[in-house]
C-alpha cells in the first residue's frame, strides 16, 4: 500500500514539473526569435525547417511559440 500512495504523489509532482517546463519552452532568446520570423518570412509555417536552424528547438516548440506571440498579428 505504501508503493501506491507514494506513486501518486510521484504523478502529482511529474504533473507541476510538466507544466513548469511547458512554459519555459516559450522562452526564445531575442536572436532566436528574430531568426524565427526571417525564416517564417522566407518558408512561412515549415516548422522543421526553422527548428533546423535553432540548436536545441523542436518544431512543435518554435509552433506553439509563434502560435502564442503571433496570432493576433496574422
Amino acid at each position: 500500500m505504501a508503493d501506491s500512495e507514494h506513486s501518486s504523489s510521484d504523478d502529482t509532482f511529474s504533473d507541476s514539473r510538466e507544466k513548469s517546463t511547458e512554459k519555459s519552452e516559450l522562452q526564445f532568446s531575442e536572436d532566436e526569435e528574430a531568426l524565427i520570423i526571417r525564416m517564417y518570412n522566407l518558408v512561412g509555417e515549415r516548422w522543421a525547417l526553422i527548428a533546423g536552424r535553432i540548436p536545441g528547438r523542436t518544431a512543435e516548440e518554435i509552433e506553439k511559440y509563434w502560435t502564442s506571440t503571433h496570432s493576433t498579428s496574422q
